[in-house]
């Protein structure tokens, strides 16, 4: 089983004993994660003389994850609008700086909600969630996004997907994500008591927003020039190279979990 496998199952493990434990045990874990990953992606753009405004990011980000898990969407975006002018405001207050600010800001912003941003949909299925089955439903799903296309690619992977970004990533491969992502998901209706065809849709959304998480992410890793986004797993590369399909399919897993299971009325 390669490294990225291997870690996602560790880190499935972890967020399986964080959420078995309590709420807030979870949740500082999630915020944790954030800031690492925060850290792993300024590094990276770091190697292009993009300086990431890092402590307004790393208090926005807890304020997203700690606002999504104990009080609402609204206190969320409020969180990241804060965020927003606290970045300008630090980076215009950098006087000493010799890089571009308008493109550290840029920068900072896209971090900003790259990761807490969009981690923030993990804390919000948590809050809005009676039972731990959502959350761990959720994670096991992406999860396989990654183990079914390991499988189908090793075995019947011919036809690269995009070759130039990740030359071991196929169609084949692809097609396997679809395959086991399904079958998750509607083992996961049975659980959660909604409709089998919810199941597909949880696959379909698994398998195509976090195959397009890694596609980014390995896209920025082609551009910086970097093989992993850090060494802090080791032998298994940074944390964002596990974060990526979770971080990218959170959204819309919470508005698919919101219309299954009634979050909207």
């Amino acid at each position: 089983m390669p490294a990225a496998v291997t870690s996602a199952v560790i880190l499935l493990a972890a967020l399986a004993i964080a959420l078995l434990f309590a709420r807030p045990v979870f949740v500082g874990f999630v915020a944790l994660l954030v800031v690492v990953a925060s850290w792993e992606v300024a590094g990276a753009f770091a190697r292009k003389g993009l300086v990431v405004m890092l402590p307004p990011i790393y208090l926005g980000g807890i304020a997203m994850v700690l606002t999504g898990a104990f009080v609402s969407s609204f206190w969320v975006m409020a969180s990241l609008s804060l965020t927003f002018c606290a970045i300008v405001i630090w980076r215009l207050a950098s006087t000493k700086l010799e890089s571009s600010a308008v493109m550290d800001i840029l920068a900072s912003v896209f971090v900003a909600v790259y990761i807490p941003f969009t981690a923030s949909f993990v804390a919000l299925i948590s809050e809005r969630s009676v039972s731990v089955w959502p959350v761990a439903f959720f994670v096991i799903i992406v999860v396989c996004n990654d183990l079914g296309g390991w499988m189908a690619g090793i075995m019947f992977g011919r036809h690269p997907m995009a070759p130039k970004l990740s030359p071991k990533k196929s169609w084949e491969g692809f097609a396997g994500s679809v395959i086991l992502t399904t079958l998750a998901g509607v083992g996961s209706t049975f659980v959660l008591e909604i409709p089998w065809w919810w199941g597909i849709l949880f696959g379909i959304f698994a398998a195509g927003l976090g195959t397009l998480g890694d596609l980014l992410e390995s896209l920025i890793k082609r551009e910086v020039g970097l093989k992993d986004m850090s060494a802090i797993v080791p032998g298994h590369g940074g944390l964002m190279d596990r974060l990526d399909s979770i971080l990218f399919a959170a959204p819309a897993f919470y508005f698919l979990f919101a219309l299954a299971l009634g979050w909207m009325g």
